[in-house]
């Protein structure tokens, strides 16, 4: 068995918020065992009383690792999202300590691409309020406003893997498909790209929301947007809950502008499903909320364990580091009979003049050497015999700039 920096069963790894089974079958199929599997976030105080011995750590939206959890972790070298989104994650602050994150961009886009379907149809036929009625005694037996979603026309705001995938499965409903991208994209199908969020407005009987959370999509849409709608068109965000300005919402929806809407985002969410869950759509029939689970299925959350456990076991026993978000991306070559240094600096100049002077001055030979850089930090990953490992350990560890290093042991 390949041995690595440390004994695999004293590289601690910290599983929160019941990140699913599959992704402690991954570690252990790969050798790891000392592995801490909680199904709850912790507070930040308790984070950082246990982060402290952690090598890796696991998380979905509500764990929040900042700068104050990042200073205490300092023998962190990797962190993995179990889902879309980063943005719960100082990526900033784990790149000045060299800490690689991870993600899982596209293991639950059928999931949420099913969801918006399945809403879409349940709003064009009126199903929330007919569903209402019935609970409460009433019969609402009737076709008004009531609509198949052959021959209507879907807007989606944002066409990349989850908005794409949408636009297949709706176009082989009947859905005439317009999306709406800051990237020139070649559509799905027949689904064709509008130069203008006001042009899809217009002409949508149904606009869904796929966008990320950066600076540009928070709240995208307000009041301004929202008047923007075709009259009685069908409003869905299944992206993020920066993204829509609820108020306004509201207001098109209790005034008959915007016939329905399904949202499962929203601005502020409980941190546990024991805290009140508190929003201007709640109580209005022809609304489908739901609890941020678009991606929330099964197979998805086994799919994501799988793949985010796999880019840390391949980032801890190989060094690469291909699809991290934050860490310049590395596509590396097994390393057998050497010892593999991965060496993570300040991207100043310099810095590989420095490593190669160190180690041409210990006598120690490189068989490989990879360099990759982003605009903060540079990845350097050299080979050398296993006679050399510890010495060049050592000699690398005296570099001006050094972030963070540590040695990847060939089988012995």
């Amino acid at each position: 068995m390949a041995k690595t920096s440390l004994d695999k069963s004293k590289i601690k790894i910290l599983l929160l918020e019941g990140i699913h089974q599959s992704a402690v079958d991954s570690f252990h199929n790969a050798g790891y065992t000392n592995i801490e599997h909680l199904s709850t976030s912790l507070d930040e105080d308790t984070l950082i009383e246990k982060i402290r011995d952690v090598h890796f750590i696991g998380l979905r939206s509500r764990t929040q690792l900042n700068e104050r959890v990042f200073a205490e972790a300092e023998k962190l070298v990797g962190v993995g999202c179990f889902c879309i989104g980063t943005n719960q994650v100082d990526l900033n602050a784990a790149l000045a300590r060299g800490i690689a994150v991870f993600n899982a961009p596209y293991s639950n886009t059928r999931s949420v691409a099913e969801l918006v379907l399945a809403e879409a149809i349940m709003l064009l036929r009126g199903i929330p309020e007919k569903n209402a009625r019935a609970h409460q005694g009433g019969w609402l037996k009737s076709a008004k406003n009531s609509h198949e979603a052959r021959g209507k026309t879907l807007g989606i705001v944002g066409y990349g893997s989850i908005g794409a995938q949408l636009s297949v499965l709706a176009e082989s409903l009947g859905f005439n498909v317009l999306y709406y991208d800051v990237i020139a994209k070649l559509g799905m199908g027949n689904a064709s790209q509008v130069g203008s969020l006001d042009e899809l407005f217009g002409r949508s009987d149904v606009v869904s929301l796929h966008v990320p959370d950066v600076p540009a999509t928070r709240w995208m849409i307000g009041e301004k947007e929202i008047a923007a709608l075709k009259p009685g068109a069908i409003f869905i965000n299944a992206s993020r809950g920066s993204v829509v300005e609820i108020e306004p919402l509201a207001a098109a929806l209790k005034a008959g502008k915007v016939h329905g809407a399904a949202v499962d985002v929203f601005p502020m969410e409980p941190k546990s499903n024991d805290d009140e869950f508190q929003s201007p759509l709640r109580g209005l029939e022809n609304v489908i909320l739901t609890p941020h689970i678009g991606g929330s299925t099964l197979e998805a959350q086994e799919n994501i364990g799988v793949e985010v456990a796999e880019k840390l076991v391949t980032y801890s026993d190989n060094g690469t580091t291909i699809t991290s978000v934050n860490f310049p991306e590395v596509a590396l070559p097994a390393h057998p009979d050497k010892h593999r240094l991965l060496h993570i600096h300040n991207n100043v100049p310099g810095v590989m003049s420095e490593i190669n002077r160190v180690l041409s001055e210990n006598g120690i030979n490189i068989s490989g050497q990879y360099l990759q850089t982003n605009e903060a930090v540079g990845y350097v990953v050299v080979d050398v015999d296993k006679a050399y490992g510890q010495a060049a350990l050592e000699a690398l560890r005296k570099v001006d700039n050094t972030l963070k290093i540590r040695v990847l042991y060939s089988a012995q």
